[in-house]
């Protein structure tokens, strides 16, 4: 039999995606995106329009699609219909600039017309404490499938679903590289919700009893993994890891202190091992497996704009 040449995938150019934002009016200014973008991804305010102005036109038609679904259903059942709020995830590798985008998204569908209320969160919150990780054994393996308390993030998205007015999750600081004792971010019923993770594409492994069991994936509503190759990545996690020991590591609350005062050559060899032995290797084993689930994969080239978009065939 001939090999299958089926892809799951409409491919784009960046500049035939470009010409699917229509007139979708550009509502951020330079100002704005130098705010948004992260510490080392150099993005312009012209990508934002190339790139992102056709996605919030595709997510206008997603959710307004959805909405109509839960009115049907809420209708056939004779509910009332309460809002149900639309969940959009964001994964792809450390250093890939997911936080970029997902800033960049709330930014701009917060002035849609409707002016919907969008909020955002990191799955960073749902991290076990570093004393549990130690316990564990699994500190070398923090941002892992493993290292996540997936029961407790699971059931908040399953609230979030449900429409509970006031859902709470547990606070992460980078700064100290830990979950924030006795303090939580709360959620209170958004219209659109971004969940941005390394991991929250993954089915995880179904029950040989067939009982019903959830995972993360099956609340979200539109998922988009930004993708980069592997050398890319390393190199923008260097440069991050250097521009970070010039500032944030050198704060004395910092969990990472110790590598402000290492010097230069030393500190590029110590991010690259660290890259080496937890980031990529998470990267392979449990991150790109996820990318062909996503619903729209946005690719990245040396000069960390997205040369190419990718979307899931309807």
């Amino acid at each position: 039999m001939p090999k299958s040449s089926y892809t799951p995938y409409l491919s784009f150019s960046i500049g035939e995606w470009a010409r699917l934002r229509a007139d979708e009016p550009m509502t951020l200014n330079a100002e704005d995106i130098e705010h948004l973008r992260a510490l080392n991804d150099p993005i312009s305010l012209a990508e934002a329009e190339i790139v992102y102005l056709p996605l919030t036109r595709l997510l206008s038609f997603y959710v307004e699609a959805i909405q109509g679904i839960h009115y049907a259903s809420t209708r056939f059942l004779g509910h009332n219909g309460a809002k149900v709020p639309f969940i959009i995830g964001v994964a792809g590798s450390v250093a890939v600039g997911k936080s970029t985008t997902a800033r960049i998204l709330r930014a701009l569908l917060r002035r849609w017309p409707s002016s919907p209320k969008v909020d955002l969160i990191t799955t960073d919150g749902f991290l076990y404490p570093n004393r549990v990780l130690e316990e564990r054994g699994l500190m070398q393996r923090k941002g892992f499938p493993e290292s996540y308390d997936r029961a407790a993030f699971v059931e908040f998205l399953a609230a979030i679903k449900s429409g509970e007015p006031r859902v709470a999750a547990p606070t992460y600081s980078h700064l100290v590289y830990d979950i924030v004792p006795d303090e939580r971010i709360v959620v209170e019923s958004p219209d659109i919700l971004i969940v941005e993770g390394l991991n929250i594409l993954q089915p995880g492994e179904l029950p040989r009893t067939g009982k019903p069991i959830a995972f993360a994936s099956d609340f979200i509503d539109f998922s988009i993994y930004i993708d980069a190759d592997e050398n890319l990545l390393e190199a923008w996690y260097v440069e991050r890891f250097m521009k970070l020991r010039q500032t944030a590591f050198r704060d004395p609350k910092s969990f990472f202190r110790r590598f402000a005062e290492l010097s230069e050559l030393t500190a590029i060899s110590t991010a690259k091992s660290i890259w080496q032995s937890i980031n990529l290797l998470n990267l392979r084993e449990n991150i790109l497996p996820t990318r062909g689930r996503a619903d729209l994969i946005l690719k990245k080239g040396a000069d960390h704009s997205i040369h190419e978009v990718a979307l899931r065939k309807v």
